[in-house]
């Protein structure tokens, strides 16, 4: 295989969304299905993988060829692999990290790692953040009557954050989450007037992409946290952020999205403080 084709998951995903202006519409359209269901190739025949994504089967191997490959088998083999690496216990993951630590580094070594894979984060978020979209989020989110948070699994916390800072400064906010299954009831009381914070990040939960779905249907605006302009969320918001968080020894943090989501909630508070004082003068 040439050295110039992508080896590795990350690699590959890179390089779609490097080419994602320049490719033909068939073919950025199996790429686009590829990133939001990475599960399917990975596991699906041609055929079926094509009748999901709604092209023709020879449209895979055009894909492939795109990238680099000789064929689809040789694309599907690195989504293969992205599934064996992801579906690695965290047993697994944390025997790697001791490896690290008993090769004579000690825990010190990991504490490094992780403090390197966030600064790499939070570095990329710098220098990438597009000051406009922050300024076009602040202001929808800030005339929004009530803010929604949707996020499920690791996006929770970052949810759940968000939830705790806005009514600190006792801005009206619904986190979604519900131990009795009232979430679509919770989102039903959404209205235009409103406004949605949802974050979601490969492989997206699906209940927080139906949710994101539902509320947009009833005309909600949305301002989204994800990876990728290929991510389900993206096709709903009205204003979208793309964060790629650094890992270390497959453990991804959230230093970069939790910067972003403090900037947000903060400057939230400052636009809404200011429109207050326009109103009073």
């Amino acid at each position: 295989m040439d050295e110039r084709v992508p080896r590795d998951f990350e690699t590959l995903r890179t390089t779609i969304l490097e080419r994602r202006e320049s490719l033909p519409k068939r073919i950025a359209q199996i790429a686009a299905h590829a990133l939001d269901n990475p599960d399917d190739i990975a596991f699906g025949t041609a055929a079926s993988i094509a009748a999901s994504a709604g092209v023709q089967p020879s449209t895979l191997i055009r894909f492939a060829q795109q990238l680099g490959f000789d064929g689809f088998t040789s694309l599907q083999q690195v989504f293969r692999e992205r599934l064996r690496e992801r579906n690695s216990s965290y047993d697994e993951r944390l025997q790697a990290l001791r490896v690290k630590a008993e090769g004579g580094a000690g825990h010190r070594a990991i504490f490094d790692g992780f403090v390197a894979a966030a600064s790499t984060s939070l570095n990329d978020i710098s220098r990438t953040l597009d000051e406009a979209h922050l300024e076009d989020a602040i202001s929808l989110l800030a005339k929004a009557e009530t803010i929604y948070v949707l996020a499920k699994r690791r996006s929770y916390p970052v949810a759940s954050y968000i939830a705790y800072a806005l009514g600190k400064l006792k801005i009206r906010n619904q986190l979604i989450e519900s131990a009795a299954g009232l979430n679509a009831e919770m989102i039903g009381f959404a209205t235009p007037a409103d406004a949605v914070i949802a974050i979601s990040f490969s492989p997206y939960a699906p209940a927080t992409i139906e949710e994101a779905r539902s509320i947009s249907e009833q005309g909600v605006p949305i301002v989204a946290i994800t990876d990728s302009s290929f991510s389900p969320l993206a096709q709903f918001a009205k204003v979208w952020f793309e964060v790629a968080e650094a890992d270390f020894a497959g453990f991804r943090s959230l230093s970069a999205t939790m910067a972003l989501a403090m900037a947000l909630t903060v400057g939230v508070g400052e636009k809404r403080r200011d429109t207050g004082r326009k109103r009073k003068a």
